[in-house]
């Protein structure tokens, strides 16, 4: 599909609103993404009032594109329907733990790449937005979300405003192993990662924020080990609260 080869993410956004039966078709037709034990053990919030967005905002950074959007779809992970379904038949789940919780995150991914592909290929752009697993809490409170539901992804919706040139992407040889994994020698890294380090917008963000490398950007400054140890606390309470413990 030539929609996946020239894919790019979105973040501005034609206020034209994204009709209901274009989106819910779409969500309907990435329902029959593969899922544990045709479970479908997911729920997808859609967000198109201001107000909810304004209140979703703070948990996303107030990233502008959320605003923007049309449309916020919220994908969560999601045991709670099927442990009420499984109660009122007389069948006593067993699903509050890490395994479950885990089973309806690859269902829920699963399930958002699906419906991205499919938008892009109607014509609509899409955003993801990767704060979504850093304030869990946040947004469980502003979506009003009950226990074994869990938000893993947020993607914003609507019909392109722009048309931004693509990101790299590592070579075949860097992500593909034949048979068993092969570690990597230094000059493996130093191969696979040459035409990353080489672009000029690249080499311009290690030069304004005054790194040496272009991955201390991402340890330094973006992706800090003190930012991801506070993050991880939070889901982990938020997965206990859940009850996903």
């Amino acid at each position: 599909m030539d929609s996946i080869k020239n894919r790019r993410t979105i973040r501005k956004y034609k206020q034209d609103d994204v009709p209901a039966n274009l989106l819910n078709g779409l969500l309907e037709e990435a329902f029959r993404a593969p899922t544990m034990g045709n479970m479908q053990l997911y729920s997808v919030i859609i967000t198109r009032d201001k107000a909810m967005k304004e209140r979703l905002a703070p948990a996303h950074f107030h990233q502008p594109m959320l605003m923007e959007a049309p449309v916020v779809l919220t994908f969560c992970a999601d045991f709670n329907r099927f442990v009420k379904w499984c109660r009122q038949r007389k069948a006593e789940p067993g699903y509050d733990n890490l395994l479950s919780f885990m089973n309806a995150s690859i269902d829920t991914i699963m399930l958002t790449q699906n419906f991205c592909t499919l938008a892009e290929a109607a014509g609509l752009g899409t955003c993801f937005l990767g704060t979504t697993i850093y304030n869990p809490d946040q947004i469980i409170e502003v979506l009003n979300l009950p226990e074994l539901v869990i938000p893993l992804a947020t993607i914003t919706v609507g019909y392109p405003d722009e048309y931004p040139p693509q990101t790299d992407r590592l070579p075949l040889e860097g992500i593909i192993h034949e048979e068993q994994y092969h570690d990597y020698s230094p000059a493996d890294i130093d191969r696979i990662y040459a035409y990353k380090e080489s672009l000029p917008e690249n080499k311009h963000f290690v030069e304004i924020n005054h790194t040496e490398t272009l991955a201390q950007i991402f340890t330094d400054i973006r992706y800090t080990k003190e930012g991801n140890e506070t993050m991880s606390e939070v889901l982990k309470k938020t997965l206990r609260k859940q009850k996903f413990d």
